[in-house]
C-alpha cells in the first residue's frame, strides 16, 4: 500500500471520532437552542423577523472567521472572570458550529409550526386544549417532518464546516485536508474530503429515514433511524485505543506549513523518548499559536524572532538577532511567563523572491530595484504577510507598489510563481523550493525585514520543568539552514515525497527513528 495512504488511513479512526463527536454536540446544541426559538417565533410575529434576521446574519460570516473569532473571545472571557475557560480546541469550535447550525433549524421550525392548517388549530382549540397541549399533541407531531428536514440540512452543513475546526486546535478530518494541502500530499486531502463527505451522507441518510418514518407514520423507520444515529454517536464517545499508558501528556503546537509539521514531529519524538505522552495541535495561525502557548493550551511550539517581534511585541525596528533574542526572552517572560528555550540554529526569514530568469531580464537584484519595476509586476504573498507589520515596513521603506497583490496558501504561492501567475512571492529562506524552482532572494539593503531565527518557546506551566527542557536540549543550536531546507524539500517535492515524521528523522540524526 502507498505509504501516504496507509498513514492517512491510520489517522482516520481517531479523526473521524473527534469530527463526529464535535458535529453531534454542535447539532444537539443547535436543536436545544433553535427549536425553542422557533416555537417562540412561530407564536409571536414580532419576534420572528429579528430572530430569523439574526440567524441569517450569522450565516453570512464565513465559518472559518466565525471559528477564529471565538478563540480570542473565550480568552478575554477567561481573563475577565478569572475562570479556566478552555479557549483552544473543542469549546470555540462547538459554539461556532452550533451558531452555524441554527438557521436551518430555526427557519424550518417556524415554517413547520406556522404552516399547519388553521382548521386544525381551531379544532384543537375547540377541544379545549391548552397552548402546551396544542404544541405537543398537534403542532410538533404534524410539523416534525419539516423540522427534521431542517435538522438534516444543519447536520450536513455542520459536518462540512467542522473540517475547519482544525484551525482552532480541535482535531477533525480537516487535519488531513489542511496538512495535505500544505505539503502537497493529495492522498491525505482526498482521504479527508472523502471521509467528511461519507460521514455527512451517512448522517443525512439516517436522519432521512427518521424523517420519512414521521411523514408516513411508520414507527419502525423512526426507531431504526434514531437507533442507528445514536449508535453512531455512541461509537464516537468510545475511548480511542492504542494510547501509551502512563506519563504526562504534552500538547505540541504547529502552524500551517511544512516546516512547522517537521519541527513539531522532531519535538514530539524527543518528548516521547523522555517518557511524555504527546498530542498535536497543528494548523494554528501565528497569533492563535502564541496565545494558546501563553494560556497553557499548548506547551511547546516553534516560532520565529521577527514574527514575535512584530506581531506579539508590536515593534518595528530590526535589531541584530542576538539582541532581538535577548529582548524577546526577557519581555515574553515578564509579560506572559513564556520561556524562550533557545534558537534551533537556523533562520526562516521572509524574503521577496523572483524566478532567476525573470529577475535577470528586469535587472532586479534588490528591493530598491524591485520598487522601480513593481508597478508592472504581480505579488503573490502568503496568507498573513499583507496584513503584517513587516509588509508595511517594506512598503514604506522602499515605496513599493505592485500592479496586483494576491494571497495564497504557501503551497499555491510557490505554484503561482512556477506557472507565472505571480512575478514576485514572499518566500521563506529555509524553504527547499527556493533552489528547486531556481528562485533568487532579493537583497534588503535598508534592513526593513527583521531577523527570523527559529526559536523554541515553552508555556508558563512548563517553563520551570527542567526534565522537559533537557528532553529538547539536543535540538537547540543543532539544526543548520541547509539541513532544514533538505528536510522541507523532502516533504514539499512532487516525486519521492516523504512525510513530516520521516523528514524529522533527517533533521534530528542524533536520535534513531
Amino acid at each position: 500500500m502507498n505509504p501516504a495512504l496507509s498513514e492517512a488511513l491510520a489517522a482516520l479512526p481517531t479523526l473521524v471520532r473527534s469530527h463526529l463527536l464535535l458535529s453531534a454536540c454542535a447539532i444537539a446544541l443547535g436543536i436545544l437552542v433553535g427549536l425553542p426559538l422557533a416555537i417562540w417565533a412561530a407564536a409571536d410575529g414580532r419576534a420572528r423577523t429579528p430572530l430569523l434576521a439574526l440567524a441569517g446574519l450569522v450565516q453570512t460570516v464565513p465559518a472559518l472567521a466565525l471559528l477564529a473569532l471565538f478563540y480570542p473571545a473565550l480568552l478575554i472571557l477567561g481573563e475577565a472572570t478569572g475562570l479556566a475557560v478552555p479557549a483552544l480546541g473543542f469549546l470555540p469550535a462547538l459554539i461556532a458550529l452550533s451558531l452555524y447550525a441554527l438557521l436551518p433549524i430555526l427557519r424550518n421550525g417556524v415554517a413547520a409550526i406556522s404552516g399547519i392548517a388553521p382548521s386544525l388549530i381551531e379544532a384543537a382549540n375547540g377541544l379545549g386544549m391548552t397552548r402546551r397541549q396544542r404544541l405537543t399533541m398537534v403542532e410538533l407531531p404534524l410539523g416534525a417532518p419539516v423540522i427534521l428536514a431542517g435538522i438534516r440540512t444543519a447536520a450536513v452543513w455542520t459536518i462540512g464546516a467542522a473540517t475547519l475546526a482544525t484551525t482552532v486546535g480541535q482535531p477533525s478530518l480537516g487535519d488531513l485536508i489542511f496538512s495535505g494541502l500544505q505539503t502537497e500530499n493529495w492522498v491525505r486531502v482526498l482521504v479527508g474530503c472523502a471521509a467528511a463527505a461519507a460521514l455527512a451522507l451517512l448522517v443525512d441518510g439516517l436522519l432521512a429515514l427518521v424523517e420519512s418514518g414521521l411523514a408516513r407514520r411508520r414507527p419502525l423507520r423512526v426507531w431504526a433511524g434514531a437507533a442507528a444515529t445514536l449508535a453512531l454517536v455512541g461509537a464516537a464517545l468510545l475511548p480511542a485505543g492504542g494510547a501509551a499508558p502512563g506519563g504526562e501528556t504534552v500538547t505540541i503546537g504547529a502552524k500551517n506549513f511544512s516546516e512547522q509539521y517537521i519541527l513539531a514531529s522532531a519535538i514530539e519524538r524527543r518528548l516521547q523518548a523522555a517518557g511524555y505522552r504527546t498530542r498535536r495541535r497543528d494548523n494554528l495561525g501565528s497569533t492563535v499559536a502564541y496565545q494558546a502557548l501563553a494560556a497553557d493550551d499548548i506547551q511547546v511550539y516553534v516560532d520565529y524572532g521577527g514574527t514575535l517581534w512584530a506581531n506579539i511585541l508590536g515593534r518595528a525596528e530590526a535589531p541584530p538577532p542576538r539582541q532581538m533574542r535577548a529582548i524577546l526572552a526577557r519581555q515574553l517572560d515578564e509579560r506572559d511567563g513564556v520561556r524562550l528555550l533557545g534558537p534551533l540554529g537556523f533562520e526562516n526569514a521572509y524574503a521577496l523572491a523572483m524566478r532567476r530568469d525573470r529577475a535577470e531580464a528586469l535587472g532586479v537584484s534588490s528591493l530598491d530595484d524591485l520598487a522601480r519595476a513593481a508597478p508592472r509586476l504581480r505579488l503573490g504573498a502568503d496568507l498573513e504577510f499583507l496584513t503584517r507589520p513587516e509588509w508595511r515596513s517594506v512598503r514604506d521603506a522602499y515605496g513599493i507598489a505592485f500592479a496586483e497583490q494576491r494571497s495564497y496558501s504557501p503551497t499555491f504561492m510557490y505554484r503561482a510563481i512556477a506557472d507565472g501567475s505571480a512575478d514576485v512571492i514572499t518566500a521563506f529562506s529555509s524553504d527547499g523550493r527556493i533552489a528547486a524552482l531556481d528562485l533568487v532572494l532579493l537583497a534588503d539593503p535598508r534592513r526593513a525585514l527583521p531577523s527570523y531565527e527559529a526559536l523554541v518557546l515553552v508555556s508558563p506551566g512548563r517553563a520551570g520543568d527542567s526534565r522537559f527542557a533537557e528532553a529538547l536540549a539536543p535540538l537547540i543550536g543543532r539544526i543548520q539552514v541547509e539541513r532544514m531546507r533538505r528536510a522541507n524539500l523532502l516533504v514539499d517535492r512532487d516525486s519521492d515525497k516523504r512525510t513530516p515524521l520521516e523528514a524529522a528523522c533527517l533533521l534530528d540524526p542524533f536520535q534513531a527513528c
